[in-house]
C-alpha cells in the first residue's frame, strides 16, 4: 500500500496578497427618537381631536342659536290665560323681547305702531298684523277695556316666533 502523501507546508510566499484591516469598533446604537415631528398617528390623533372639538362646539352653538325660540314659545304658553289688555300688553312685550334678540337692535328698537305691525307682517303675505286679527296689539294696550279674540291672535304669535330666524351668533355681530 502506497503511503500518504506528505502535506505541503504552506510559506508565507503561498498566500494571496494582504487585504488591509481596519480597526475594529464596538457596536454603535443609533442616535435617540427625537420627538418632532411627531408620527403620523399622532398628526391623525391630533386632527381627530380639533374635529371633535369643532364638532361639539359646533353643537352647543346650535342649541344655544334655538334656545331664545324655545323659551319665547314656551313663555307664550303661559300666557294662556290672560286676557284682554294684560294678554294684548304681554304679547306686545314678548315679541319686541324676540325681535330684538334675533334682529339688529337698530332695525327693530324704534319702532312703533304700523311701522312695527309691518315689521311684524314681513314673514306673511297675507298681512295679519296690519290688516288682520294681529291689529289688536297696536293700541289695546292702551285702551282702559278692550275685547281680544285670544286663540287666533295667540296662534298668530306662536307662528311668527316659530319662524325667526335662528338667534345671530354674538361673536360674529359684534354683540
Amino acid at each position: 500500500m502506497p503511503q500518504p502523501a506528505m502535506p505541503v507546508p504552506i510559506t508565507p510566499a503561498m498566500l494571496p496578497p494582504a487585504v488591509p484591516t481596519l480597526p475594529l469598533h464596538d457596536i454603535h446604537l443609533p442616535a435617540a427618537i427625537g420627538y418632532w415631528p411627531p408620527a403620523p398617528g399622532w398628526w391623525l390623533l391630533l386632527g381627530l381631536v380639533i374635529l371633535c372639538g369643532l364638532g361639539i362646539l359646533l353643537l352647543i352653538r346650535f342649541r344655544q342659536r334655538r334656545r331664545l325660540r324655545r323659551l319665547a314659545l314656551a313663555q307664550l304658553d303661559s300666557l294662556q290665560g290672560l286676557s284682554g289688555r294684560e294678554l294684548a300688553s304681554a304679547l306686545s312685550r314678548l315679541l319686541r323681547q324676540a325681535a330684538i334678540s334675533h334682529f339688529p337692535r337698530h332695525e327693530v328698537a324704534g319702532l312703533s305702531g304700523d311701522a312695527w305691525l309691518a315689521f311684524l307682517d314681513g314673514r306673511f303675505s297675507e298681512r295679519p298684523f296690519t290688516t288682520g286679527v294681529g291689529r289688536i296689539l297696536c293700541d289695546a294696550p292702551y285702551r282702559p277695556s278692550v275685547e281680544i279674540q285670544a286663540t287666533p291672535l295667540l296662534d298668530l304669535c306662536r307662528k311668527w316666533l316659530k319662524q325667526l330666524p335662528p338667534q345671530p351668533l354674538s361673536f360674529w355681530r359684534g354683540r
